[in-house]
């Protein structure tokens, strides 16, 4: 089977967990760059990387790169890429893009451009007099410009891999689901250990530590715009998905909790969860965080809290993290790891971090403060 080059982008400070997560797939040729993965793979690489990524935003193709300072070089390093390889007679191609540092700026003449060179191609190729029809399946292509350097992408995700098809509803501020599984993966959870939120808002970090613990693959429940395409034999597709039915292990037991205060949220939780398929594999409850009490020891608490943004909410936020503080000194087994853009969080919460991580959620620049519980 062909080799592609494929692209697995990732929001900022997540590129090292995409790329393990590629390389535990098995796919070795790995080069991390900012924002994304690069790596060579067959066609199955298409519809597994879609299916198990947890981290990553998207999954794209790359047609071809080329150094391009004029709309001339643009429009022909363009048309001399084998676009007929993917596009079909009848394929829909919508062409997105975006210019950084680049002599071409203006992102719509890009756009046209290359949407231009791909339809005089395909009309040499496929033998057609006037127009394309675009009736067909679509291939969305991306022209990225970065220093002069074209990359041509075509998108296989579809809706970005965060769209994980179980929230039905959410919350104020709903976490990214590819978020919430990195604050999962970013600990040393396993998954015979007990595993609390204490601020599970619409339930997002639970049900994605359920499918990790579970091992059940991400995008098990939603469709993938590759799935369309031509040029990939469905029985590619057939065997992903009997691979990851054949890798999960619905007996798995655990002992995932998720509490929040606001009793509203409390109920999307349980409906996303059951819309995961997970029905009653976590445990729900209205509670205030620092009523937090369990018998057991080392446990994990990973909890991404209201950050108190706007301004009346600041100080009641910041008695919270000091209650939460003096709570949880009481479980030294216990391992926290909590998310927020609030500077003070240590001196509130009363002990310094034993390893801190930035990371962006959404826009907002915020810590992940890791506290590592004693051994026992």
């Amino acid at each position: 089977m062909k080799t592609v080059k494929l692209i697995a982008t990732a929001a900022m400070g997540l590129e090292s967990l995409v790329a393990k997560e590629v390389r535990q797939l098995g796919y070795d040729d790995v080069t991390v760059e900012n924002g994304k993965v690069i790596f060579n793979a067959d066609h199955h690489a298409i519809a597994r990387c879609n299916l198990w990524l947890r981290t990553a935003d998207r999954i794209k193709l790359i047609v071809g790169e080329f150094e391009a300072t004029t709309y001339d070089e643009l429009f022909e390093g363009t048309k001399a890429l084998d676009w007929e390889q993917y596009i079909p007679e009848n394929g829909k191609f919508p062409v997105v893009g975006k210019s950084h540092k680049s002599k071409l700026f203006s992102v719509p003449d890009c756009q046209s451009i290359v949407k231009k060179a791909i339809v005089e191609k395909l009309k040499q190729r496929h033998g057609i007099a006037n127009w394309l029809e675009e009736t067909g399946a679509e291939y969305k292509v991306e022209v990225a410009l970065l220093k002069d350097k074209v990359t041509l992408t075509l998108d296989t995700s579809g809706a970005g891999l965060h769209k994980r098809g179980y929230r039905i509803g959410q919350g104020d501020a709903p976490l990214k689901e590819t978020l919430a599984a990195a604050l999962v993966q970013l600990t040393n959870w396993r998954v015979d250990e007990p595993f609390h939120d204490l601020f599970c808002g619409s339930g997002t970090i639970p049900i994605e530590a359920a499918l990790i613990g579970q091992n059940i693959a991400p995008g098990f429940n939603r469709s993938f715009a590759a799935e369309e395409w031509e040029f990939i034999s469905s029985s590619v597709w057939d065997k992903a998905l009997e691979e990851a039915e054949d890798l999960a292990n619905y007996d798995q037991p655990l002992a995932i909790y998720g509490t929040d205060l606001d009793p509203k949220v409390i109920e999307i939780a349980k409906d996303n969860a059951i819309e995961a398929g997970l029905a009653d594999l976590v445990s729900w409850k209205q509670m205030q965080a620092t009523d937090f009490h369990s018998q057991e020891e080392g446990g994990y608490i990973v909890s991404n809290p209201p950050y108190g943004e706007r301004l009346g909410d600041k100080k009641q936020v910041e008695a919270v993290y000091q209650k939460l503080g003096k709570v949880l000194k009481n479980y030294p087994t216990w391992s926290i790891y909590i998310l927020t853009a609030n500077e003070n969080f240590e001196s509130l919460f009363g002990q310094k971090a034993s390893k801190k991580r930035k990371l962006f959620n959404a826009f907002i620049k915020t810590d992940y403060y890791q506290y590592f519980g004693k051994k026992q």
